[in-house]
């Protein structure tokens, strides 16, 4: 497909070899992982115009390609539709190039509810997706329109669209209506808050284990000075902890489809633009080391005895990580973490883990 039309090509920067620019090319390949910025923020109240990623490219260009071997595309800008709808139109024909050619594309910019676009092509060539979402905000606004607060209403409420587990990290209590939390509960969708995400990602690693789709609102991030997002907060995950996060989501066995959205992209500030460079470095660092693990592996088998009855949990012997269940074929046992393993032991299980 052509996409001159509707793509603005990158800038060529001068890198030197140990750089991560020096090996990022501009048409997709097979199995690479291709960047596409978006600069329609109009589902967020900003505006549609071609912004400028320049800054972002530059911070992100010079950072080290260590031992990467995975291609690194960089496909360019996207020129906003006419629509907010015809801009999720556009989107979607080059996600869907992008996995026809088995390559993982990573969305930077626009706003949240591109993540619907996201999850709409990945859902027409799979079914039964994973999808977790880092935001500080829960909304289930029902609307016509196709905006941040009306995106998961619509991606719960299409027909056609197949959810098999959906994982809502980051939520605040303090900004956000009971009403939307309590029908996400009642489904049983998993919620977590920001305080259990805070300086381990140990808790929250299984929620990223198995994800077909991760998407991050950067309204889930702390600003200071210069907001770092569209809907700048004090609160949220810091700079570290995101970076940590980033590298969570590229280790996902599953992974197939990235969002970062909601950026600041009237930011003139240096360091938002490095921590948004970095954050897509450790993202890719994290799909690398995921893609060299062994495709073969084994497990050993624990049981723990809880009021006479009994529970099985697996642990990974290369990578260390516990799953519940006593199927003998992992993807149907759940990704659980090791302090799960360890309240058991003490008498405590996870509802979490027996919900299903």
């Amino acid at each position: 497909m052509d996409f001159e039309d509707f793509i603005i090509p990158p800038r060529n920067f001068k890198t030197e070899s140990w750089q991560i620019g020096n090996r990022i090319t501009k048409d997709i390949k097979e199995d690479s992982i291709v960047l596409l910025f978006v600069s329609d923020y109009r589902g967020a109240g900003g505006e549609a115009e071609v912004q400028d990623f320049t800054a972002i490219r530059k911070e992100f260009y010079r950072l080290s390609q260590l031992d990467f071997e995975i291609p690194v595309v960089d496909l360019g800008d996207l020129v906003s539709g006419k629509s907010v709808q015809d801009s999720h139109y556009i989107l979607q024909e080059v996600l869907s190039a992008c996995h026809y050619k088995r390559a993982l594309p990573v969305v930077i910019g626009g706003s949240n509810d591109f993540a619907f676009s996201l999850f709409s092509t990945l859902n027409f060539h799979q079914k039964n997706i994973n999808y977790t979402q880092i935001s500080n905000i829960i909304s289930l606004k029902q609307g016509e329109e196709i905006n941040e607060h009306t995106f998961l209403s619509k991606m719960f409420g299409a027909k056609n669209f197949s959810i098999k587990n959906y994982h809502h990290l980051g939520y605040q209590k303090h900004l956000n209506e009971m009403d939307s939390v309590r029908l996400i509960k009642e489904v049983e969708f998993d919620i977590i808050r920001l305080a259990e995400m805070m300086n381990s990602t140990e808790k929250t690693e299984p929620f990223f284990r198995k994800a077909d789709l991760v998407t991050v609102n950067c309204d889930a991030i702390e600003s200071f000075g210069e907001p770092f997002s569209m809907n700048p907060q004090v609160n949220g995950l810091n700079r570290r902890e995101v970076c940590a996060y980033m590298k969570e989501i590229g280790l996902s066995e599953n992974l197939k489809s990235v969002g970062i959205f909601n950026y600041n992209i009237y930011s003139e500030n240096q360091l938002n633009h490095q921590l948004l460079a970095q954050m897509l470095w450790y993202l890719i660092e994290g799909i690398n080391i995921q893609r060299s693990h062994p495709k073969e592996r084994h497990y050993e088998l624990f049981y723990v005895l809880i009021d006479d009855r009994q529970y099985a949990f697996r642990r990974d012997t290369f990578s260390n990580l516990w799953y519940f269940g006593d199927e003998e074929n992992i993807d149907n046992c759940i990704p659980c973490s090791r302090k799960d393993f360890d309240d058991a032991k003490k008498g405590w299980l996870n509802a979490r883990l027996t919900k299903i």
